[in-house]
């Protein structure tokens, strides 16, 4: 079934909470008003996801999320409580985008990738100049960890699978693999020299992804 209106484009959701604002208009004038979201949404109270965006099956919300217009938004991504995606943003399959999380407009943000509780993306070099903000937001490679109250600033590339470290302010590119961490954040080893906490002779992750410690 697909629910249909001039607006609005929305296949069989899971759940839609009391509450919820689907195809909230935008004060911008953007060339496709269009709202598509894919299958099996699970859409808790308190989120507003605006006109013209599109996204794939299995979103799921928290409760006050808020989603802006002109995102295209992929397949199986989460997105928990009191978080705000800004409009103009590209999201792609399985990312986690946790609790107070606030993505500037124009950020890109790759498969796999986790962006941790009051991770802050910016996008504005000059604060204030809208025109700036069409410099475009950080770039999050594919399986890249954000820790928690991480600050990115912008047009910063965050390489694939690199780990950035809770409270860290990255000002500059993070090499792939890389863990880094501190104000601003600086490299401190690779991803895979990281030990598992749980199992001293084993490795937290191998080849950038999570090891299965204590697997063997």
């Amino acid at each position: 079934m697909l629910e249909k209106t001039d607006l609005i484009l929305m296949e069989d959701p899971g759940s839609v909470d009391e509450g919820v604002t689907i195809g909230y208009p935008t004060g911008r004038s953007i060339p496709d008003p269009t709202l598509r979201i894919g299958r099996g949404a699970n859409l808790r109270s308190g989120t507003v996801v605006y006109v013209g965006t599109t996204i794939g099956h299995g979103l799921q919300t928290g409760h006050n999320v808020v989603i802006r217009e002109e995102n295209v938004i992929g397949d199986n991504v989460g997105i928990w409580s009191n978080s705000v995606i800004d409009y103009g943003c590209r999201i792609g399959n399985n990312v986690k985008i946790h609790s107070n999380v606030y993505v500037a407009q124009f950020t890109t943000i790759e498969d796999d990738a986790f962006l941790a509780p009051g991770v802050s993306v910016a996008n504005d070099m000059r604060p204030l100049c809208a025109e700036c903000t069409h410099a475009g937001g950080p770039t999050i490679k594919r399986g890249a960890r954000i820790g928690v109250n991480v600050t990115i600033l912008p047009r910063v590339v965050i390489g694939e699978y690199a780990l950035v470290g809770a409270g860290s302010v990255v000002t500059k590119d993070v090499p792939p693999y890389a863990v880094v961490y501190g104000n601003p954040a600086r490299v401190a080893t690779s991803v895979d020299e990281i030990d598992c906490p749980l199992h001293p002779d084993e490795k937290a992750y191998v080849n950038g992804l999570k090891n299965r410690c204590g697997a063997h």
